[in-house]
């Protein structure tokens, strides 16, 4: 997956795209990129991410309720199940298609950014048709791969691959804020709010996972007995 973080797609100026996320950051695409692992600001072939999977899973949850169809899949089990996987698969790889035109369409628009430089060489259906190939195979992919890590009993696939394209800016924050701590733009005490913070929310979340709730069970008493037919008896 991180490998993939470095393959660009093709026909995008690397120059501008930097600039425009440099103009990006502290808005609402700065943190779609951190859930994309920085993929979507660079534009490579995992710009999308996992979050078309995640957004046909909530739809096929939410259609649960108001489509009986669904509704009875979800209660035939494990067959059910596997329907509805295919089905979030499929809505998957639509969404895909329909959010990598929209992106195209965008950097096609988005014509000058640095210093004059067009942010796509080749404008056009051409650009348009490779983009959306490359983004959606991409994102197909890593819905793949989230599965395989979930199957194989690593863990939730989609949550570690969410997880991994956070955790790949830790280390530039932390220079980050070292950098502020030593031109005196942090003071110690604020980086010691924030670490309590951080302690504290970390907490907070091992709280709620580990925790749980005693339900009483109560089972019904089997009574046994004989009851006579006649000549025979019969035990119930």
């Amino acid at each position: 997956y991180r490998l993939g973080s470095k393959i660009p797609t093709p026909g995008i100026n690397a120059a501008a795209l930097t600039e425009l996320a440099e103009r990006a950051k502290g808005t609402m695409f700065g943190l779609y990129d951190m859930f994309s692992g920085q993929n979507l600001s660079q534009m490579t072939i995992f710009a999308l991410g996992i979050m078309p999977y995640i957004s046909a899973s909530i739809i096929l949850q939410l259609l649960t309720v108001v489509w009986p169809y669904l509704e009875r899949l979800s209660k035939e089990g494990e067959l059910g199940r596997r329907k509805i996987t295919q089905y979030t698969r499929y809505g998957t790889i639509v969404l895909s298609v329909v959010q990598a035109l929209g992106i195209a369409f965008f950097l096609e628009r988005t014509t000058e950014v640095a210093g004059g430089l067009p942010l796509v060489y080749s404008p056009g259906w051409g650009f348009r048709l490779m983009t959306v190939l490359t983004l959606t195979t991409g994102s197909a992919f890593v819905m793949w791969l989230g599965e395989q890590i979930t199957e194989r009993g690593i863990g939730n696939g989609m949550s570690l691959i969410i997880f991994a394209g956070i955790v790949v800016g830790l280390p530039q924050a932390v220079i980050l804020t070292l950098d502020l701590l030593r031109t005196g733009q942090m003071g110690p005490i604020r980086l010691l709010i924030l670490l309590v913070l951080m302690i504290c929310v970390i907490g907070a979340i091992v709280f709620v996972e580990r925790g749980h709730r005693r339900v009483t069970v109560q089972y019904a008493k089997r009574v046994v007995g004989r009851r006579m037919y006649g000549g025979s008896s019969t035990h119930i």
